[in-house]
């Protein structure tokens, strides 16, 4: 994996609906142009979540009600939505540029999350920050380790009990990590059921495992008021993301509601 730069500006414009807000994130990935532009461009699920694919022009229909503003494959692709339906949120754009490196072996990503927060601006803005950085990890292990394979994605939460400032403490004590259970460590997880995964991002406030068929993600979002959430990015060939849901969501509970 490449080192990243990280860059992080929040603009803290006054505007009469809300505060706007952007932020920024460079790296260098090991993948062509190409490979990360159909990771950003597909909507597979196969690192953030399943999502329409962007109609291939400016003007056209871009994820969840947004608007494609700018579309240059596989250098450039903005996305903007003014009518999000979140009244926190009024405005969201995306945007994405792309540049070879090593000769179109390897690409330099800037990312640029950008809008307006309306309510607990603070708050708000620390939970996006903070998972993006997240996210855009989740990305380059995507791209190093399973693109373009299919992917079976699910989501969950917890319970109410799970917003307690705590319960992210709680879900690592659960998956087997101690304090001393650093990055890049192989561990025996207890999900589930037992299975052996690479710890490959680590935090307060998120966890993620990686094993030769999924990539799965723990979301600590009590920081900000929310339950703890869990998705999983699973590639096997027989993967069924119901199942998995399932037997996520009964583990998950199981944490905080014990029987």
């Amino acid at each position: 994996m490449a080192e990243e730069t990280v860059q992080t500006t929040a603009k803290e414009a006054e505007k009469e609906s809300g505060r706007e807000f952007e932020i920024v994130r460079e790296f260098e990935v090991g993948a062509t142009p190409e490979e990360v532009w159909a990771a950003i461009t597909t909507g597979t699920g196969g690192y953030l979540w399943p999502a329409p694919p962007p109609e291939p022009r400016v003007g056209g229909a871009g994820p969840f009600g947004s608007t494609v503003t700018a579309w240059d494959p596989p250098h450039r692709y903005t996305n903007r939505n003014e009518n999000t339906g979140r009244p926190a949120q009024p405005l969201n754009q995306l945007d994405y540029t792309i540049e070879p490196r090593d000769g179109g072996r390897r690409a330099w990503v800037r990312y640029v999350h950008s809008g307006i927060f309306t309510d607990n601006w603070d708050n708000q803005y620390d939970g996006a920050n903070r998972h993006t950085d997240f996210y855009l990890h989740t990305l380059r292990e995507y791209l190093a380790h399973f693109a373009p394979r299919p992917v079976a994605f699910t989501t969950l939460n917890g319970p109410e009990e799970s917003t307690a400032s705590d319960a992210f403490a709680a879900v690592g004590r659960a998956l087997g990590l101690t304090g001393e259970t650093a990055v890049g460590a192989r561990v025996t997880v207890r999900g589930p059921r037992e299975f052996e995964a690479v710890l490959d991002y680590r935090d307060p406030y998120f966890i993620g495992l990686r094993t030769d068929d999924a990539l799965i993600r723990f979301f600590g979002r009590n920081h900000w008021g929310a339950p703890v959430g869990i998705s999983v990015h699973d590639f096997a060939p027989d993967a069924d993301a119901k199942e998995t849901e399932t037997a996520w969501q009964d583990w998950l509970n199981g944490v905080f509601c014990p029987s």
